[in-house]
Formats: C-alpha cells, sequence, structure tokens
C-alpha cells in the first residue's frame, strides 16, 4: 500500500516538475508608460497552450509623484502555435480586462476594459 502512495506521489511531481513557465514582459498605453511583468506557469497543453500567474503593472511615466503606481492581479494566457495568436485576460482589483494579438517577436495588440478606451499593448513571451 506504501508503494502506490509512493508511485502516485511520484507522478505528481513528475507531472508538476513538467509544467513550462513564460517570462512575460510588456509596455502598455500610448505612450509605454505602463510596464507589465510576470512569470506564467503552463496549466493546460495541446494545440493552444494556456499559462497563468499573478503579474504587476507598473507605471513608469514622468508623471509620478510619490513613486511608481503598481497594480497587481492574475493573467491568464491562450496561446496557439498554429495560428499564431496570443489571447490573454487580465484581472486586477475585480475588473477583467481582455488583449489579442499575433505572436511573433513580440505580440502587438490592444487591452480592453470596460467603461475604458482600449489601449496598445506589446507582449514579449520568454
Amino acid at each position: 500500500m506504501r508503494a502506490v502512495f509512493l508511485l502516485i506521489a511520484l507522478g505528481i511531481l513528475a507531472g508538476a516538475a513538467s509544467a513550462q513557465s513564460l517570462e512575460v514582459v510588456g509596455y502598455s498605453g500610448h505612450l509605454g508608460e505602463w510596464e507589465l511583468t510576470a512569470t506564467v506557469t503552463e496549466t493546460a497543453s495541446g494545440p493552444i497552450k494556456e499559462y497563468s500567474g499573478p503579474f504587476t503593472m507598473k507605471h513608469i511615466g514622468v508623471c509620478t509623484q510619490d513613486g511608481p503606481e503598481a497594480k497587481t492581479g492574475e493573467m491568464r494566457l491562450l496561446v496557439s502555435a498554429s495560428s499564431s495568436q496570443l489571447n490573454a485576460t487580465f484581472s486586477v482589483a475585480g475588473v477583467e480586462c481582455t488583449y489579442s494579438g499575433r505572436l511573433s517577436d513580440s505580440s502587438t495588440g490592444t487591452m480592453k476594459c470596460p467603461d475604458r478606451q482600449a489601449v496598445p499593448l506589446k507582449l514579449w513571451l520568454r
């Protein structure tokens, strides 16, 4: 019985070890005034890979008074290698924003949030 539990535990650890992580870096805003950073972990594989994890957006523009404003939240990425499509969902303080772009050296698209004008977002996946 103990051997069965050991095999199950090893199988779970092997599955967790095989999950890939991606580093995500980006700039948002018309002047690129928001810097986005994240490390996301693969949660589903197949023709469309899914990643999720925490992210931080930091205002790097010159109009900050008390240091850079920072926002944190959760990010979910869907990456389709066959269509070179990247879709993302960002959740910050109960607000959910969406992004859609094409994969190449970087991914350029727009981030859309409720009750706000869409803003440019450029992402790099490493």
